[in-house]
C-alpha cells in the first residue's frame, strides 16, 4: 500500500502558520464565535480571580511515529508526572518567568514564540490584556526531547488565562488554541501533541482524529533521556528521501509498523505487557532500519532489555531524544532505570497507565493475531 506523506511535523498535516505578534487575530475570535464550531466560550458568572492556574502534561508516542507521517496510525500516552503548570496575574506591564526566559514579554527571545501565541490567542478571545499580564511557568517536561514540551506549556497557559477570565472553554476550543501555538512551534502540527497533552487516556491517532484507547491493567514504562536532542525536521527529511530512492521498502515498514501499532493497542485492551515489549522491540529494529535511531538510543534500548524490561524503543522523532521502556513493575523499572542510567542517560522517569473503563472505539482496527481468534 502507497501512502502520500504531507510535509510537516512527525504527524502529518497541512501546513499552517501562525502569526506571534500581539496584533488582534480576527481569524481566531470569528471561528470561536461561529455557532457551527462550539458556538464560543462559555463565561462562568462570578468567577473571575486574581491569579489564573492551568496544568498539562507530557506525552510519549508509543508506536507509529515516522509511519504516522504516512497516514498510519499512532499511538500516544499521557505523562501524568511530568506536568507543566502556569499561573497568571493582570498587571501594569507584560513579564513572564520561566527556566527558559525571564524578563519583560515584549524582549522574550524566538524559542518563546509558542508560549507568547498561547498567552496572545487565549487573552483575545477572553477580554485579558495579553500585554499587562505577569505570566510564571514552571515545568518538568524536558524542553526539545519529543515528550510533548510547548504544547503543555501552552495548553497550561491557556487554561490559566480561561481561569483568570473565569471562562469556561470546551475540549474544541481549548484545542483550537493550544494549535495556534503549535504550528509556531512546528511550522504546521497535526494537532496530536495538543490533544496528548489533555487526554488522561492513551490515544490512537490517525490523519487527526484521536479515539481512546481502552487499558485492562496497569501497565509501567521508564522513560530515559540520552542527554541528545533530535530534530524532527531532519529525521522526517531522511526518510522521506530514503523512500524516494526505495519506495517499496520503506512502504513495507510502514505497513510493518501499522500492524504492530494495532497488535499494541489490542494488548492494551488484554493487559498484556509482554506483548506490547515484543511490539515496541520490532518497532525500535524498524525504526533503526529507517535511519533514525542513533548509538546512544541503540546503547539505551539494549540496557532496558538487559535489565528485564519487556520491550524497549525509541520515541519521538529520533536521532537522539528519549527511549521508551515497558517493564514488569515499579521495582523492576528501578533496576531498568539504572541500567539505562549506567550507559548514558541524563535522566530518568517512571511513569505507570491504569486501567480504564472507556469502550474500545478502536476495536474495529485492531488485528487480533491468529492464535487469539
Amino acid at each position: 500500500m502507497r501512502h502520500s506523506a504531507p510535509h510537516g511535523d512527525l504527524s502529518g498535516a497541512a501546513p499552517q502558520r501562525a502569526d506571534t505578534g500581539f496584533e488582534q487575530q480576527r481569524s481566531t475570535r470569528d471561528r470561536f464565535a461561529d455557532p457551527l464550531s462550539g458556538a464560543g466560550a462559555g463565561k462562568v458568572a462570578g468567577n473571575q480571580v486574581e491569579t489564573g492556574l492551568g496544568s498539562a502534561h507530557g506525552k510519549a508516542i508509543l508506536l507509529g511515529e515516522h509511519s504516522v507521517v504516512y497516514g498510519a496510525p499512532a499511538i500516544v500516552l499521557p505523562l501524568l508526572d511530568l506536568q507543566a503548570t502556569a499561573s497568571i496575574r493582570r498587571a501594569r506591564r507584560g513579564f513572564i518567568t520561566s527556566d527558559l526566559y525571564t524578563g519583560p514579554l515584549a524582549a522574550a527571545p524566538k524559542h518563546m514564540d509558542p508560549v507568547l501565541t498561547a498567552l496572545r490567542v487565549s487573552a483575545e478571545q477572553m477580554d485579558v490584556r495579553a500585554d499587562r499580564v505577569e505570566l510564571i511557568l514552571r515545568s518538568t517536561v524536558p524542553f526539545e526531547r519529543g515528550l510533548g514540551s510547548s504544547a503543555a506549556t501552552s495548553a497550561a497557559v491557556v487554561r490559566a488565562v480561561a481561569n483568570l477570565a473565569g471562562i469556561r472553554l470546551n475540549g474544541a476550543q481549548a484545542h483550537a488554541l493550544v494549535q495556534e501555538a503549535e504550528h509556531v512551534a512546528h511550522g504546521t502540527s497535526s494537532g496530536l501533541d495538543a490533544h496528548a497533552v489533555q487526554s488522561m487516556t492513551p490515544l490512537r491517532f490517525q490523519q487527526g482524529k484521536p479515539t481512546t484507547v481502552k487499558v485492562a491493567d496497569r501497565f509501567t514504562f521508564v522513560i530515559a533521556d540520552t542527554g541528545t536532542s533530535g530534530s524532527t525536521a531532519a529525521a522526517v527529511d531522511g526518510v522521506s528521501m530514503l523512500r524516494d530512492i526505495q519506495p517499496r521498502v520503506v512502504d513495507r515498514v510502514v505497513e510493518d509498523l501499522t500492524n504492530l501499532t494495532d497488535d499494541v493497542i489490542y494488548a492494551l485492551g488484554l493487559g498484556d505487557p509482554i506483548r506490547v515489549g515484543q511490539a515496541m522491540h520490532e518497532a525500535h529494529s524498524l525504526l533503526a532500519y529507517l535511519g533514525v535511531s542513533s548509538p546512544a538510543l541503540d546503547a539505551v534500548v539494549a540496557a532496558a532489555l538487559e535489565a528485564g524490561a519487556y520491550g524497549a524503543k525509541l520515541t519521538g522523532s529520533g536521532l537522539g531524544g528519549c527511549v521508551l521502556a515497558v517493564v514488569p513493575d515499579q521495582e523492576q523499572a528501578g533496576d531498568v532505570a539504572a541500567a539505562m542510567t549506567a550507559v548514558g542517560a541524563t535522566r530518568t522517569w517512571t511513569t505507570s497507565l491504569t486501567p480504564n473503563d472507556f469502550d474500545l472505539m478502536t476495536a474495529p482496527t485492531a488485528r487480533v493475531p491468529k492464535e487469539d481468534r
